[in-house]
């Protein structure tokens, strides 16, 4: 596996790197990718097919600057920034693999998230929500995934050091939750982890036996999909 350290200059690229890494390993690339970046301004990322009346106030962005965009995989509304390091992995499905199936990919890849950074936490990280890892029942990292014919992109994020006071202004109480949730508000419900940003990616790329730097990327289709879709309301707030 490949990886690839690199944060894009702007939200629409970063979200536009995503797509075309796992349009690129669909098409050309033959394969697969880990890669990190963490964001230099906070701004709202919808999932897929959220509602953006429904799961981010509007009025609280505007007024305090916090630009919304939508990603291409499914899962909640989060709030992006310095502070959260993200990750995406562009694996390869293979018939008869537990990648060719929804709920056993899930499954993979959690454990191997948990079994890469539980030592560094001391031994209390769990699988919560079928894609969030918790430490003493808080959350630190959620997760999702989009699915193509050949290829999956799973990615998430780990907090660090996020603004939790912010996220609480701009995004309500989610439409949706997970039960173990019990209704608690954002911030009792999620936490910064103390843990260097460098040993995550470390534990990550070990894991994952990402041995080897990405040296070329799909930079003309990071580019046209950032101006020509993830730039736009007509994405970003298609629901």
């Amino acid at each position: 596996m490949k990886w690839f350290d690199r944060t894009f200059d702007t939200p629409q690229e970063n979200l536009a790197c995503d797509e075309a890494l796992l349009d690129w390993c669909e098409e050309d690339f033959d394969g697969e990718i880990l890669r990190f970046w963490m964001p230099r301004q906070h701004f709202v990322v919808l999932g897929y097919s959220n509602k953006a009346q429904t799961e981010v106030n509007l009025d609280s962005c505007r007024a305090l600057g916090v630009p919304v965009f939508r990603r291409c995989s499914g899962g909640g509304t989060v709030l992006q920034g310095p502070g959260c390091l993200n990750y995406s992995l562009i694996l390869r499905i293979r018939a008869g693999s537990p990648l060719d199936d929804i709920t056993q990919a899930n499954a993979l890849v959690m454990n191997r998230q948990r079994t890469a950074l539980n030592p560094l936490l001391g031994g209390n990280v769990l699988i919560q929500g079928y894609t969030d890892l918790t430490l003493g029942g808080l959350k630190f990292s959620g997760n999702s995934q989009r699915r193509k014919r050949r290829c999956l992109l799973f990615h998430g994020s780990f907090l660090f050091g996020l603004d939790l006071d912010l996220l609480q202004r701009v995004l309500p109480m989610p439409s949706k939750q997970p039960g173990y949730r019990a209704h608690r508000s954002h911030a009792e419900f999620l936490i910064n982890v103390s843990l260097p940003p460098a040993e995550i990616q470390n534990a990550l790329r070990k894991a994952w036996s990402a041995d080897e730097p990405l040296l070329k990327s799909p930079n003309d289709k990071i580019a046209q999909l950032a101006r020509d879709k993830y730039a736009t309301d007509e994405w970003n707030l298609k629901f």
